[in-house]
């Protein structure tokens, strides 16, 4: 059994931050219907590369989940998606800040009639607030959330995060919430509205730099791919690329300089003897620790880190990463059949449960797949009234 079997969710969400929500959501158990537009649906059906005509960032992201077609700006459309959410514990949406209020769908209206719904907005900046009617992307989350502003190479231009970190935090944001009012409601039969942001689930992220900054003013800049309170703790270059040394710790860093590199006498060199004394001389450090490393291989250095206890490794490309034996090893890589693209790979489930393991049902489904099976199984509307609203453009 799955843990979340049982749980209904109305799925109004599109491109990535919903959608990495519900799919997690459908890992679990919970019966998604993901509510698409007419025409086209989910904007990242056309999104490439594309197998079959399907879209690989679509299926990828949208698995364990149903598709109904709907159109909300029809009367008949909002009388369907309100007779499903009566039996829905949660609805989850990303448009623009008063769009479902303009169609009438809004938490106030759902609520007066199914109080225990969950309902969760996703959005740019929020519900409330001087942005809250801007759209916003991700992009546009990490920069006004200070995210670009610290990350690359001292000196450089801004860069935002190899993925698209904001929205997938704001994802995962929604996800917990969402999982804590269940329980509530499991408890008081009540249910609640939650406003997530895009900007604040990444700005919530930013754990050791508002340390710094709430206790001493500093303003976190560029550190490539250094820690901020930790050193050695960074990408250093090799004879033939790069080698990550986690020499966190004191006892690490003895051991880094003793077994790996041997340097016992940067233990008591004043620049590097405690912690605060190798950040404040990181510079210097980096110097020192590249003109032993780039004598010799990545693997060389590898080897002797993992053989001295001191935490390390390569910087794999994505590719060596998804064929790297220890993901293998933990099903981080699955397949599944797609009625249209055929046998496809798919990213695994990361948590491993050992009661109740998440699974992968199914594939993401096809445009519409599933309308006239809700409206007929879930809501008893007959072939003839189907045919009807397909007729109308309602569906």
């Amino acid at each position: 059994m799955l843990p979340l079997e049982g749980m209904r969710v109305l799925d109004m969400t599109q491109v990535m931050a919903g959608p990495y929500c519900t799919m997690v959501l459908g890992d679990l158990g919970a019966e998604v219907i993901k509510i698409e537009r007419i025409p086209g649906g989910d904007d990242t059906r056309r999104m490439g590369p594309f197998v079959n005509g399907e879209s690989a960032c679509f299926m990828m992201i949208n698995r364990n989940k149903k598709s109904v077609t709907l159109n909300l700006k029809e009367e008949a459309g909002k009388r369907i998606f309100m007779d499903l959410a009566q039996k829905a514990d949660v609805i989850i949406e990303n448009y623009r800040p008063g769009v479902v209020k303009s169609l009438g769908i809004d938490y106030e209206v759902i609520s007066a009639s199914n109080p225990g719904i969950i309902y969760c907005s996703i959005s740019g900046y929020g519900q409330t607030g001087p942005y809250s009617h801007k759209g916003g992307f991700d992009i546009m989350a990490q920069g006004m959330s200070g995210l670009m502003s610290m990350t690359g190479e001292p000196g450089g231009r801004p860069v935002k995060a190899g993925i698209a970190m904001n929205d997938i935090s704001a994802g995962v944001t929604a996800l917990y919430s969402i999982l804590a009012a269940y329980i509530h409601k499991q408890r008081t039969g009540e249910g609640q509205f939650i406003d997530v942001s895009l900007v604040e689930s990444g700005l919530a992220w930013s754990v050791w730099e508002s340390a710094a900054y709430f206790a001493e003013g500093t303003v976190p800049q560029k550190t490539g791919s250094r820690h901020r309170v930790s050193a050695p703790y960074q990408a250093y270059r090799t004879q033939d690329g790069y080698v990550l040394v986690g020499g966190a710790n004191q006892r690490n860093w003895e051991k880094f300089c003793t077994n790996v590199v041997e340097k016992p006498e940067w233990i008591e060199d004043p620049r590097f003897r405690e912690p605060k004394d190798r950040i404040r001389h990181v510079d210097e450090l980096e110097v020192c620790i590249e003109e032993v490393l780039e004598k010799e291989t990545t693997q060389h250095w590898v080897e002797l880190l993992e053989k001295a206890g001191v935490a390390g490794g390569p910087i794999n490309t994505y590719d060596q990463a998804l064929a790297d034996p220890h993901i293998a090893a933990r099903g981080m890589v699955q397949e599944f059949e797609h009625p249209v693209a055929g046998r496809m790979k798919t990213l695994g489930i990361p948590a491993k449960m050992s009661k109740t393991p998440g699974q992968i049902r199914k594939p993401a489904p096809l445009l519409g797949q599933n309308t006239d099976e809700i409206l007929r199984m879930e809501l008893g509307l007959s072939e003839e009234e189907i045919r009807q609203l397909r007729e109308a453009n309602v569906i």
